[in-house]
């Protein structure tokens, strides 16, 4: 069955009876094979969350025509929010970068291995150095450099985006790219930028989150990934994870274990958004694991 492509809806409305009912039937009707279904009601806002899998094998409505007739038959007569997704279309992705490579390298090194299933078309970045990097672990991918200024942030945003709109970008990761990206630049990728915090949000915004840290004598460090909104830092969290010091950790090894947790969770986080296994409700996720 894995050489059959398998279609995934992601799905929320207001919770009443029969939603399951009627999402399976229509996929049973239609000669569906479900292979994955998850979902959670959220009993505060009365909101139903789903994600289901079936395969396409055998499925009698063409794949361009899904969209319009689960819209038809089931979504509008539910005030349906959803989105249909393929498991065999491929993101073509970006990445974002300035000095700290260890993002980067994490994340070009788990695609060679096959832990992320995406095509990585380009990397940006405004430090000439990393295309070094960039080349050392895949010589036929395009580095950029863009440099940017007070003065000419506009203009280099705008030559970021026609390379992004040139290469049929789909999802963009900021790993550690040390730029704040303008409301401008958001709009035109809504939900299709991660960004990985070095810090616990909300605690410790700013450059030196670590420093702080240091400081102040925590006792849990961690990291957050997150979608990009206009509010800087407070988009849908998508992962975290924390790690215990003590003050016998200095502030290198607090760096050092920050490194170590903004890799595993941007990885995450990117591996999640590629499986479409995030359904963002206004500031919220839902993640289906």
């Amino acid at each position: 069955m894995t050489n059959f492509d398998n279609a995934i809806l992601l799905l929320f409305c207001p919770d009443k009876k029969g939603i399951v009912s009627r999402v399976s039937n229509f996929i049973f009707e239609n000669d569906g094979n479900i292979l994955n279904a998850d979902q959670h009601c959220d009993s505060k806002t009365n909101i139903f969350y789903m994600r289901i899998e079936w395969n396409l094998e055998n499925f009698k409505i063409k794949k361009e025509n899904i969209y319009a007739e689960f819209f038809k038959y089931v979504a509008d007569n539910f005030d349906m929010q959803f989105t249909l997704h393929f498991s065999k279309k491929k993101f073509n992705s970006a990445i974002f970068v300035s000095l700290y490579e260890h993002c980067l390298i994490d994340l070009l090194l788990k695609n060679i291995t096959g832990e992320l299933n995406t095509n990585f078309k380009v990397v940006i970045g405004n430090h000439k150095d990393i295309e070094k990097t960039v080349k050392h672990y895949n010589k036929d991918l395009e580095y950029f450099y863009i440099p940017i200024t007070k003065e000419n942030k506009i203009k280099q945003e705008q030559k970021q985006l026609e390379i992004l709109k040139s290469y049929k970008i789909d999802l963009i990761i900021l790993a550690r790219y040390m730029q704040i990206l303008s409301n401008n630049f958001i709009k035109e990728y809504p939900n299709k930028i991660i960004n990985i915090h070095h810090s616990f949000l909300p605690a410790f915004i700013g450059a030196n989150p670590y420093k702080q840290a240091f400081e102040r004598g925590v006792k849990l460090i961690g990291a957050t990934s997150h979608y990009i909104t206009e509010s800087l830092d407070e988009g849908p969290i998508i992962e975290q994870d924390i790690i215990r010091i003590s003050h016998k950790n200095s502030e290198k090894d607090l760096i050092n274990l920050g490194k170590d947790l903004e890799k595993s969770v941007l990885s995450k986080a990117v591996k999640l958004h590629l499986e479409n296994k995030i359904l963002v409700d206004n500031q919220k996720t839902i993640v289906f694991n």
